[in-house]
């Protein structure tokens, strides 16, 4: 009997997020046969790049298109021969040294034939009409801290190729790779370690900006903005209340605005807030604590700041300078609350959510003068406390949400500790915080009462002060008095004092048990 043939089944259809997806992994598996890339810190931002720019070229085809059914003309960002479509999208087109070329010589053959500027050259010297910041702006920040680490135009090629079948123009594609990006960004912090400041786990980042909960009107900043976390949650938090042409107008162009010093996190920034929607992000490329304090009037004061400053950090002299001589500290953590208080709208306008370290809290010194102003000059109503390993691996300091306004001063802070998920001991990168463990906190938010995970403290005996007047201490590491834990409320080098006599007195223990068992053989 002939054998009936066997129909060849049909390829499976991926969804839209298995298939980018698959082309990033593709790409990165390209970019670590490049002899010029070590590790994710090399391969992820050259991958950012390249997508930025296929981003851009999708976003003008969009308005080109706008511009064409309402009989305008239409005057393109990046101009011939240096839009995505003229050199990246023919698969054939320019490749090898010739394009490694085109990419970064100051003058080079474009893929027109003529002579002009390489491509980076002339993205860093793009710039805005009539000295208004907009999208061309962006791409020279952008591009001016950045350099091409592939050493084959080969396999940058290859790449190239790749990431042309992302469609930006698609809602849904740019919806998917958002969230693909985000777990970029957490593979980047990860592979930076204990550099990898610029990015906050987004739970924290989601319960922050949903107590704050920003309005469309208000502007929003952070000041010290990392990939971005905060402006984007910010921006979908907003985005719902954008049901008006003018509104949208409002969410895009006046409501946010951030800093960040570092090229790469710059980098990364800009992408993730132009894929979730946000055209002209406003951040600034410089360090915010540049500005002397004392000159930062109401024209730059904002309603709403949402940031987690970099722990442990150190500034240069002339940083340290723009500070009144007695709030100067080598903490940059110190330094930027001092700035958040300054750029907060005054009378009740403002209002701030930030992450300090553990040692923010009980710190004596300067910090207890900045947290002295802190209490005497706005309302400090909540201290939500986080466990070990949050942050990591970044760095395994217990952490702080501390949420104030401008209302003060402070009458009674509220304290909230959130509890580890039973069975474990700390957060780690393998096992992070999730956003579900702060459904307790969240329900309290609205109406507080004290439990076993929340109590109140009156601030007017946090401040103690000498003869003279003198702030000395401003502890705000306030135990949780139904723990069982005793405070403790020393300071620090009395607690290491007591901790070095203990420990003589155990060896002294042990040295006695050593001689009676010595006594004994």
């Amino acid at each position: 009997m002939a054998k009936t043939a066997r129909k060849k089944a049909a390829p499976k259809q991926l969804t839209t997020a298995q298939r980018l997806d698959s082309i990033i992994k593709s790409a990165r598996k390209i970019m670590r046969k490049d002899k010029g890339l070590n590790g994710d810190l090399d391969r992820l931002p050259m991958l950012t790049w390249i997508m930025f720019l296929k981003f851009l070229d999708d976003m003008e085809r969009i308005e080109e298109g706008r511009a064409d059914l309402a009989g305008k003309d239409y005057r393109s960002i990046i101009e011939a021969p240096y839009r995505w479509r003229d050199w990246a999208a023919d698969a054939d087109g320019i490749t090898g040294p010739d394009l490694l070329s085109f990419l970064v010589a100051d003058e080079a053959e474009r893929p027109d034939g003529s002579r002009g500027p390489g491509l980076f050259a002339y993205l860093r010297g793009l710039r805005g009409d009539n000295g208004r910041r907009e999208r061309r702006d962006v791409i020279a920040t952008v591009f001016q801290g950045f350099a091409n680490r592939m050493e084959s135009g080969y396999l940058l090629r290859d790449v190239v190729n790749l990431i042309d079948g992302i469609h930006f123009d698609s809602s849904e594609e740019v919806h998917t790779l958002g969230r693909l990006y985000e777990t970029l960004l957490r593979e980047m912090r990860d592979a930076a370690g204990d550099s990898g400041e610029f990015y906050t786990p987004r739970p924290v980042v989601r319960f922050m900006v949903e107590v704050t909960d920003p309005k469309l009107g208000e502007t929003i900043l952070d000041p010290a903005c990392g990939t971005g976390g905060f402006l984007t949650e910010s921006y979908q938090h907003l985005e719902r209340q954008a049901d008006t042409v003018e509104k949208h107008r409002v969410l895009q162009e006046d409501s946010f605005f951030g800093g960040e010093a570092k090229s790469l996190p710059f980098l990364l920034s800009q992408l993730n807030l132009l894929l979730h929607g946000l055209h002209a992000p406003r951040i600034d490329p410089g360090n915010a604590l540049r500005f002397r304090l004392a000159e930062i009037g109401e024209d730059q004061r904002v309603n709403v700041i949402l940031t987690n400053p970099p722990f442990g950090g150190e500034e240069e002299t002339g940083i340290l300078n723009n500070f009144p001589d007695d709030r100067r500290t080598a903490e940059t953590a110190l330094l930027f609350l001092q700035l958040i208080m300054r750029r907060l709208k005054r009378a009740g306008r403002g209002r701030a959510a930030v992450v300090v370290p553990h040692g923010t809290l009980f710190g004596d010194g300067i910090s207890a003068r900045i947290k002295a102003d802190l209490l005497e000059k706005f309302n400090l109503h909540t201290v939500v406390r986080l466990r070990e390993g949050v942050f990591a691996p970044y760095t395994d300091i217990p952490a702080n949400l501390i949420f104030f306004d401008s209302s003060g001063p402070t009458k009674d802070i509220w304290y909230y500790e959130l509890p580890l998920p039973e069975g474990r001991k700390k957060y780690s990168k393998t096992a992070p915080m999730a956003y579900e463990e702060f459904g307790g906190c969240l329900e309290w938010w609205n109406d507080r009462m004290e439990n076993d995970r929340a109590w109140k403290v009156s601030a007017a005996d946090l401040i103690k002060r000498d003869e003279q007047n003198r702030v000395t201490s401003c502890n705000l590491d306030i135990k949780n008095p139904h723990s069982g834990e005793v405070a403790d409320h020393r300071a620090p080098a009395e607690i290491v004092d007591a901790i070095i006599k203990q420990e003589k007195r155990i060896l002294g223990i042990m040295d006695e048990i050593k001689t009676v068992l010595a006594e004994r053989s």
